[in-house]
């Protein structure tokens, strides 16, 4: 499970360094693609391959379907971790979650995000605050 928040650079080449923790559950080739909320996600290969079969069978004949796959599957990118834990975040990627320097990158059990600190920083008190009413709301449902 991929869990935990992690502060780290992003040098002049558009890489950056995945925990080691995160490196040794995802593998060396991971998926690299636009996230909700204007972060960035990356998926391990099989993960990615399981969100590409429930986006398939949501079918070509509804807009919403087509417009959210091209979303998807238009930005992201299969890349290699290298020998020492980086991955190349792609420049449209990196401008869409607006990363300069410093990104956090998070656990999110089935995938990671890549998050602009200030963006983080900013969501992070927003939800804080909600916690106890989305925890009351999951619980209603049978979540928690």
């Amino acid at each position: 499970m991929l869990i935990g928040e992690y502060t780290h650079t992003i040098d002049d080449k558009n890489r950056m360094s995945l925990p080691s923790k995160f490196r040794q559950e995802m593998g060396k080739k991971v998926v690299v693609a636009p996230g909700l909320d204007n972060c960035i996600s990356i998926y391990t290969v099989s993960q990615w391959e399981k969100i590409s079969e429930k986006l398939l069978d949501q079918g070509m004949f509804q807009t919403n379907s087509r417009s959210f796959n091209r979303f998807m599957f238009g930005q992201a990118v299969e890349t290699d971790v290298d020998s020492i834990g980086r991955i190349l975040i792609p420049e449209h990627l990196k401008g869409r979650a607006n990363l300069k320097e410093k990104a956090v990158v998070i656990g999110v059990q089935d995938r990671v995000e890549i998050w602009s600190d200030s963006a983080w920083a900013e969501y992070k008190t927003v939800v804080e605050k909600q916690a106890d009413t989305l925890a009351e709301k999951m619980g209603g449902a049978g979540f928690i």
